[in-house]
C-alpha cells in the first residue's frame, strides 16, 4: 500500500467518523492538540470499546520547538478500594472482579484531561470541539461492519447489564451494518460537558447521578472521589534509539518504561556491541 502524506496536517484515529471529526477542525483553524480532544470525544461516542468518557489515558505533547510534555489522566482507585477486594474469603482471586461490573471502575479522568491538554495547548474552546461528537450521537452514523462485529462479540458480557444491554444490543436486536446508531443519552451528557466542563463532570449532575448509581449497584465511586480527581501535567521520558530521540510516557504508565529499556536491549544488538 503507499504511503498517505499530507501537507497541512494528517489525522489517524481508529474509527473514520472520529479522524474526520479532527480533520474538520484542523480545517477549522484548530491546531494538533485542538483536534486530538476532538477525536478522543468523537471516539467515545462511534467506538465504545475504547473511546470513553468513563475511563482515562494519556496524551503525549510535542511542541513545534522540541518541548514535550505528557497530560495524565489515568483513572484512580476510589478512595473506598481495598487491597483484598478482588479476593474471595479464601484469598483468591475472582476472574472478572477486577475488569468488570461496577466495583471494576476507577475514578474517571478523560473529561478532566482533555480539558487540562485543550486548556494548556489548545486554541479553540471545549464547546468548539466537542460539537462534531454532539453531532454525532444526536444524528447518529452508520454502524461499520466491524463495530457490527464487536457488539455482537461483546454481547456476553454487554449482556450481563441492563444498560449495556439496551443501548449496545438493542435488548437482543443486534445493530447491522449500515444502520444509523443514535444515542440521544449521550448526546445529552456531551451537551452538559460542553457547557460546564469539568466541575459539570465532577461535581454537577453528571457526577450526582454517577455516584447514586455507583451506591445503587454495590459500585465505590462517590462524589469525593470525583471531586478530589485531577489531571496532571508531567515531563516525559526521553531516550535514543538508531539515531533517533525516543520520547514516552512516563509513570504511571508502564508502557514507556518498558519500550526504552526493549530499545536499550536491542540498540547494541543490532550495532554489533551486544557484551559476550
Amino acid at each position: 500500500p503507499s504511503t498517505a502524506r499530507g501537507q497541512g496536517g494528517m489525522v489517524v484515529a481508529a474509527e473514520a467518523h472520529a479522524a474526520e471529526a479532527g480533520v474538520e477542525i484542523l480545517r477549522r483553524g484548530g491546531n494538533a492538540v485542538d483536534a486530538a480532544v476532538a477525536v478522543a470525544l468523537a471516539l467515545a461516542v462511534t467506538h465504545p470499546a475504547a473511546g470513553n468518557l468513563g475511563g482515562g489515558g494519556f496524551m503525549l505533547i510535542r511542541l513545534a520547538n522540541g518541548a514535550a510534555i505528557m497530560v495524565d489522566y489515568r483513572e484512580l482507585a476510589p478512595l473506598a478500594a481495598r487491597a483484598d477486594m478482588y479476593l474471595n474469603a479464601e484469598g483468591n482471586f475472582v476472574p472478572e472482579r477486577s475488569t468488570l461490573g461496577w466495583q471494576a471502575a476507577g475514578v474517571p479522568g478523560t473529561v478532566a484531561g482533555l480539558e487540562l491538554a485543550l486548556r494548556a495547548y489548545g486554541t479553540m474552546s471545549l464547546e468548539e470541539v466537542i460539537a462534531p461528537a454532539i453531532r454525532l450521537a444526536e444524528n447518529g452514523f452508520p454502524v461499520s461492519e466491524r463495530l457490527a462485529h464487536d457488539l455482537r462479540q461483546a454481547a456476553p458480557r454487554l449482556e450481563r447489564f441492563s444498560e449495556s444491554r439496551r443501548i449496545f444490543l438493542r435488548n437482543g436486536r443486534y445493530y447491522q451494518p449500515g444502520e444509523i446508531f443514535k444515542q440521544k443519552e449521550l448526546a445529552k451528557t456531551l451537551k452538559k460537558i460542553a457547557r460546564g466542563g469539568t466541575r459539570e463532570f465532577y461535581e454537577g449532575s453528571i457526577a450526582q447521578r454517577l455516584a447514586r448509581e455507583m451506591r445503587r449497584h454495590g459500585g465505590l465511586i462517590t462524589l469525593e472521589d470525583l471531586r478530589r480527581y485531577r489531571a496532571r501535567l508531567r515531563e516525559p521520558l526521553r531516550g535514543s534509539f538508531a539515531g533517533y530521540e525516543i520520547i514516552t510516557a512516563p509513570p504511571p504508565s508502564s508502557g514507556g518504561v518498558a519500550l526504552l529499556e526493549m530499545l536499550n536491549i536491542l540498540g547494541p544488538l543490532l550495532s554489533g556491541n551486544s557484551a559476550p
